[in-house]
């Protein structure tokens, strides 16, 4: 499975972004999908998360009520709807995939796409 996530950029306080996601591969069908950021000198972070057949969400704390996980199965994509950014916000934004269980049966995130900067100005 390939990942490739764009949509990222340079905006403004209080602007709207849209991230994408589309997998590429052989049939893909995951237990979720999910949205991680890395800003400068910080630790990698959950932004939320989906199941890919169900469609169960989970946000962050700094997520909720400001972003949206959406999925399109037919186009193995995944966005990530963002709005009222901060500059706090600034970070590489990354998608994920979890599709295998690891030994205890719980879904791990094995396929990572590239990332895509986004930056928030003040």
């Amino acid at each position: 499975v390939q990942l490739q996530a764009s949509g990222g950029g340079l905006v403004k306080a209080g602007d709207s972004l849209r991230l994408s996601c589309v997998a590429s591969g052989r049939t893909f069908r995951p237990f979720f999908m999910g949205w991680f950021r890395q800003a400068p000198g910080r630790e990698r972070e959950v932004v939320g998360t989906i199941s890919w057949r169900e469609g169960n969400l989970y946000y962050s704390d700094f997520a909720k009520g400001r972003f949206t996980i959406s999925k399109e199965n037919v186009k193995n994509t995944v966005n990530l709807q963002m709005s009222s950014l901060e500059a706090e916000d600034t970070a590489v934004y990354y998608c994920a995939a979890a599709t295998r269980l690891n030994d205890r049966g719980v879904a791990t995130y094995d396929s990572w796409g590239h990332g895509t900067l986004v930056t928030v100005s003040s």
